[in-house]
């Protein structure tokens, strides 16, 4: 009884989901992620980045280049090459293509990152020494060596997740695609709290704990997030044969789209393994404070840009050969992206300081100043995941990834120059904001040169006009909000700051709202809708 229950339950959560909801759900799984995300990071700064800067570094230094392993041969890659084509098969009725398809991707993908992993191990010694962290004193290269020998297993686990939690999204299913993220934070926040304390197992004591704890929930945290992705298989049908089928049409095609998009990600996490390097010689705290800095501005991102693109993508991808409802639905998500993104970052910029306070007790100057360069691009680069998205679509891999080329050596060129000047972490920032809006800007202008009918008509024009002055009243009035509450010396905890940044993201979002009904923005009516169906529900009670 209770395995048909589970099964019960497994089955309804892998329903197609609509666009909508899919977006809707992307969007507060990535919110929950990102809530456990802000936990994990307050237990970790309040532990160590006052008490044990040098160990927060090498903790943050150790994950650079099993991450840029991950991001390189998995990671996006894989989704934006692989759906359109597992599509393609489904869509034709060819499972037996599409399940060989699948197989080959996961046994390769799985093969090359063990690969990786393997050689990450060796290698982590001259990696964190010559690479990613020749700042760190050698307590701390010591430290960061060992941590990065332990996180070195997740580009292979993730990579077996990735490829299973595609197959789901290609067919509308984003329950355990959502829950993945979640789990993998679960993960780590059992680390902090159990493993850094040592591990005993009917009285031997395995492990002595201490910061080398937080790796291994890490490592954890991974193999979760994998079996959460198995359970989303349940009811899929995937016939997994254990081959790599390289004569599969649909593999090879998928193969040669592969390269540019997994450069294209390996390009941009250049940045990282660059800012690493440089901010590891600012002094201890300065590297884990830019990765601080540029966690909060990534999460935004997630919650908005990629939540929306990736419910929108599989019907750019139906819709290729109609170029009319192409532009329309890629308008759409354009304008949703946009119009749900300027709030946050307005209300972001002024409210920074009871921001960091949810991942530092009792702030920090370092983080928010940092974090304050980098709104715009936040910004920015949510429109760049729909902006890509638009190229992917049409199996074009290659024009994201020269312009990522040409945005990211911007990027490093003014790091090294901002650097050299002495600006600091903060410069580091304002370099990542100049090449994130440089990038969105050409991919949006190729897009629409591409475009047999114009892509951006005067009526999204209009209604973008219409957001910037939405926009700009919010700011006023968060402004004036965080001058109304404003952060005392004594709001060191998260229930001291946490009310008044509620009432002021709740007034100023509330004023956004009205501002865009009276604008006539269609984006807000289906908010009115809801609110109304609510108060005439409760009437109708009545």
């Amino acid at each position: 009884m209770k395995h048909f229950k589970f099964r019960s339950v497994v089955a309804l959560a892998n329903s197609k989901l609509s666009i909508k909801y899919a977006a809707v759900l992307l969007s507060c799984s990535t919110l929950v992620s990102a809530l456990l995300g802000i936990l994990r990071d307050r237990l970790l700064n309040s532990y160590y980045l006052d008490t044990y800067p040098t160990g927060i570094d090498a903790y943050t230094a150790a994950f650079t280049v099993p991450d840029f392993m991950f991001f390189i041969l998995t990671s996006g890659a894989l989704a934006v090459s692989f759906i359109p084509v597992f599509n393609q098969r489904l869509v034709a009725g060819n499972k037996k293509s599409a399940w060989e398809l699948s197989s080959s991707i996961l046994n390769l993908m799985a093969l090359i990152t063990l690969v990786a992993s393997v050689l990450i191990m060796i290698f982590a010694d001259p990696l964190i020494r010559y690479v990613v962290g020749p700042g760190l004193d050698e307590s701390g290269t010591i430290l960061a060596i060992n941590m990065m020998r332990v996180i070195a297993i997740n580009p292979f686990l993730f990579s077996i997740s990735t490829v299973i939690c595609s197959m789901q999204q290609a067919v509308g299913r984003f329950v355990f695609y959502a829950l993945a993220p979640a789990v993998y934070n679960i993960g780590i926040l059992i680390g902090i709290t159990w493993f850094t304390g040592g591990i005993n197992i009917f009285g031997w004591q395995i492990f002595d704990g201490g910061i080398m704890g937080v790796a291994l929930g890490v490592a954890f945290g991974a193999v979760l997030q994998v079996l959460v992705s198995i359970i989303g298989l349940v009811g899929l049908g995937f016939d997994y044969d254990f081959k790599i089928h390289w004569k599969n049409k649909g593999f090879r095609d998928c193969l040669k789209l592969l390269p540019a998009r997994s450069l294209d990600q390996g390009i941009g996490y250049a940045n990282t393994i660059v800012t690493t390097n440089l901010s590891s010689h600012m002094g201890a705290g300065a590297l884990r404070g830019f990765q601080q800095a540029n966690t909060l501005h990534n999460m935004p991102v997630s919650l908005i840009g990629v939540a929306i693109s990736t419910a929108f993508f599989p019907k750019l991808t139906e819709e290729t050969e109609s170029e009319e409802k192409f532009n329309a639905t890629f308008r759409q998500a354009l304008r949703t992206i946009t119009w749900v993104s300027l709030p946050v970052v307005v209300i972001a910029f002024f409210a920074r300081g009871y921001v960091v306070n949810f991942i530092k007790n009792g702030g920090d100057y370092l983080i928010a100043s940092i974090f304050a360069t980098m709104v715009i691009a936040t910004f920015a680069q949510c429109i760049y995941h729909i902006a890509s998205r638009g190229f992917y679509a049409h199996q074009d891999t290659k024009t994201p990834f020269i312009t990522s080329v040409v945005a990211v050596g911007l990027t490093i060129l003014l790091m090294l120059i901002f650097s050299s000047m002495g600006l600091g972490p903060e410069g580091l920032g304002w370099a990542q904001t100049i090449g994130a809006v440089a990038q969105v800007m050409i991919l949006l202008i190729i897009l629409n040169r591409r475009a047999k009918h114009k892509l951006f008509n005067k009526k999204f024009w209009s209604a973008i006009c219409r957001m910037a002055i939405a926009a700009v009243i919010t700011g006023v009035v968060a402004y004036f909000m965080t001058k109304l509450l404003p952060l005392m010396a004594d709001d060191n905890s998260f229930l001291a700051t946490f009310p008044k940044f509620c009432i002021i993201s709740i007034v100023s979002f509330a004023v956004y709202i009205f501002i865009s009904f009276i604008l006539n923005l269609e984006e807000v009516i289906p908010v009115f809708e809801k609110i109304s169906k609510i108060l005439f529900r409760n009437l109708d009670k009545k």
